[in-house]
């Protein structure tokens, strides 16, 4: 089990505490710094702004040594597919080969209508991520291709340099297990990423997801199952309900600390180390390659280190 650090981006994150949290994932031993790829807050608060990611993204890699980065997930409304594939690539010199990329369909209108993107319909969406993914992907191959979509049009593109990762850096499709997004993550991708919401729920998932690889006719046992998953976790029991009185706080939620940690046991990694072992083993058991845990208090480098014990703990 692989553990990385998950980062909303959107929620007013400096570039001074970026630098900070790379840092620290550095030294608590995680594999990973993920982030989203979002312009505006996605808990509606207008007050709180976004860097870009890509930028965020590249600048973090001349400052650290070790941890891979990407995002989880770029959507394919903000860039076209020549774009991000540059960024990608950019990153990946920059890093000397640690750059990541998910991919989805986006999903957050507001920031769309505020930034000027289009935000045709899902159907659209998932056609623009079919040929996006084939083109950023056959722009990190070794020579020359054309590329005549509904959408995009590409000819004789030799996008160089090529990446310092051979074949290619680490693609992530992410989805709900939908037939659209696996069939696509089937033919490209190398990790298949979804949200917890439940043991049973990711079990099923992951079932779909090699099914997938097996009708697309690629060896089930090479694709990642990844799991992103909310996050609060302590040494002990008083520090837990000490940051989950704090995130409800920054959160403005109005309930207590008890009933909130009732409501998000089932589809959160909650607890002390031992808990939180105990639920990511879970996960390992049902097949989960590796976890993205998502730290909504991301100004909170304790609970960095503490994510640090989990991951010693898990290998």
């Amino acid at each position: 089990m692989r553990l990385s650090l998950m980062i909303e981006g959107q929620e007013d994150v400096s570039w001074e505490q970026w630098l900070a949290l790379g840092g620290a994932c550095e030294r608590a031993g995680l594999e990973a710094l993920f982030r989203s790829d979002h312009y505006l807050s996605v808990d509606h608060r207008p007050d709180r702004g976004s860097l870009d990611a890509w930028s965020v993204l590249s600048a973090l890699a001349h400052a650290t040594e070790r941890i891979r980065l990407g995002t989880l997930v770029s959507p394919v409304t903000f860039r076209h597919p020549s774009v991000l594939a540059k960024c990608v690539v950019t990153l990946d010199h920059v890093s000397d080969g640690r750059a990541e990329l998910g991919m989805g369909a986006g999903w957050h209108e507001p920031e769309h209508r505020s930034y000027g993107f289009p935000f045709p319909s899902s159907d659209v969406r998932l056609q623009v991520l079919e040929e996006q993914i084939e083109i950023v992907h056959r722009s990190w191959q070794s020579g020359p291709f054309d590329f005549r979509g509904r959408h995009y049009q590409l000819d004789g593109l030799d996008a160089l340099p090529k990446p310092v990762q051979r074949p290619h850096p680490n693609l992530i499709v992410g989805g709900s297990g939908g037939v659209r997004s696996l069939a696509v993550a089937a033919r490209w991708a190398d990790e298949y990423n979804t949200v917890f919401r439940s043991l049973e729920l990711c079990r099923e998932r992951r079932k779909r997801v090699i099914e997938a690889w097996e009708r697309a006719g690629r060896d089930p046992e090479s694709v990642t199952f990844s799991v992103m998953a909310g996050c609060l976790v302590a040494q002990d029991e008083a520090e837990v309900i000490r940051r989950a009185r704090s995130l409800i706080e920054r959160r403005g939620s109005p309930t207590s600390e008890r009933d909130w940690l009732a409501k998000v046991r089932r589809a959160w990694i909650v607890g002390t180390v031992d808990e939180a072992v105990e639920q990511l083993r879970a996960l390992e058991d049902i097949g989960a390659g590796r976890v993205m845990l998502q730290h909504l208090a991301h100004d909170d480098l304790a609970m960095v280190e503490v994510l640090g014990e989990i991951a010693a703990r898990l290998r």
